[in-house]
């Protein structure tokens, strides 16, 4: 008898399409990030043939997003941090505050609203975090002083993201959304967000410190495999659900608290490892749904914005990059490895894009530049990275012996 498939359609063909484009990609020397993009481009209602179901792909997106933040809360790590923070914390800072600042006075000149500049400036200058991670392991430096350096300052990226979701929806409450923007304006809806951001962490620190270590080790004891992993996606998903219900906070905010927590147990390497295949699987649904939601025609409609957009990304947070880490006092083959690592926007990037969207701060159009940067980037990040190796070979070579 016939049924109604549309979720099994948009799954199956989706994920088989993004296979493709995966190994593609992979076979090309490019992240498999490009390829999950142009699948879901290829799937999207901007491109003949099939299409996906486009109210469905959000809310499978939603999920990727979930265990994402999850993943992230779970190897967020204060030690790595403090490390380095005497060059993470400040470069970090910096290079966001110059990429912001920067996405913001181009949008200016095109005419958008303070908030929509605000998205933008914001979304150009979050790198991404699987990218970036995947790059530095790949070139087997991710455990040299370099490589902690660029994941620490990446670490501090990830916590402004967190703060940037919640900021946003203050922002987007006030007239204009956010024009003409005064202290007097923003302190209710920004105080009150900021309330309930403090109820729910509050609860998690006190409460879900206690509770979900002693849930794990009552799974355990079980003895049952899938019982436990059954555990770590339920409290991943039903943490972030209540957050934004009994909240009102995001889903990425709460599932983040989720992973924070939870790395705390006693049981987190087993917890992060059982929950990676599905978070795995799930972010590839949420670069489908991205590329879904992205039309062509913006690199006709708008060239001299996206190449605007990718000078921001490519060349201002890199230069900035570059600037803090040699004025910070170290030598110019870090900072070059640091610029290379930040000439990218991702996954971060597409949630703000999401929510600036949702928010009604962010047009369809600002949201295809975002996603036009991105997918570029994200393909000339390699290279990036081979710009940065051959200066530092230059730079080996004029040392004195």
């Amino acid at each position: 008898m016939p049924h109604e498939i549309p979720l099994i359609s948009t799954i199956a063909v989706g994920l088989a399409l993004a296979f493709a484009g995966g190994f593609a990609s992979a076979r090309l020397g490019l992240p498999p990030i490009v390829g999950y993009l142009m699948a879901g481009v290829a799937v999207g209602p901007f491109t003949p043939g099939y299409v996906a179901d486009v109210h469905l792909a959000p809310q499978l997106a939603e999920i990727g997003v979930m265990l994402l933040m999850f993943g992230v809360g779970m190897h967020f790590s204060i030690r790595d941090l403090m490390a380095v923070r005497r060059i993470a914390v400040p470069g970090a800072i910096g290079q966001i505050a110059v990429a912001t600042a920067l996405g913001l006075g181009i949008s200016r000149l095109w005419g958008w609203s303070f908030g929509a500049g605000l998205v933008l400036g914001l979304a150009l200058s979050i790198a991404s975090t699987v990218v970036m991670l995947r790059a530095l392991e790949e070139r087997g430096m991710l455990g040299l002083a370099d490589g902690r350096i660029a994941t620490g300052w990446l670490i501090v990226e990830d916590l402004f993201t967190v703060a940037a979701l919640v900021i946003l929806p203050a922002v987007a409450a006030m007239p204009g959304g956010g024009g003409g923007m005064s202290a007097a304006r923003l302190a209710l809806p920004l105080a009150v967000t900021l309330a309930k951001v403090a109820g729910f962490v509050a609860l998690m620190l006190v409460v879900g410190a206690r509770v979900l270590p002693w849930l794990l080790e009552q799974v355990v004891r079980t003895g049952s495999r899938e019982l436990f992993t059954l555990a770590v996606v339920a409290v991943a998903l039903g943490i972030a659900f209540a957050a934004s219900e009994l909240f009102g906070v995001s889903f990425a905010l709460g599932a983040f608290c989720a992973g924070v927590v939870v790395s705390e147990s006693d049981h987190s390497h087993r917890a992060a490892e059982q929950a990676k295949p599905l978070e795995d699987a799930f972010a590839v649904l949420f670069f489908l749904s991205v590329g879904m939601l992205f039309d062509p025609g913006i690199l006709v409609r708008h060239p001299f914005q996206l190449l605007a957009v990718l000078a921001v990304i490519l060349l201002g947070k890199s230069i900035a990059a570059f600037a803090i880490v040699r004025l910070a006092g170290y030598p110019a083959a870090t900072a070059l490895t640091v610029a290379a690592s930040l000439a990218q926007i991702g996954e971060f990037s597409f949630m703000l894009a999401a929510l600036g969207a949702a928010l009604g701060l962010l047009s369809a159009d600002g949201q295809n530049l975002i996603l036009a940067g991105a997918l570029i980037s994200i393909t000339l990040n390699p290279a990036a990275f081979g710009l940065a190796a051959a200066l530092r070979r230059r730079l080996d070579r004029g040392q004195p012996a």
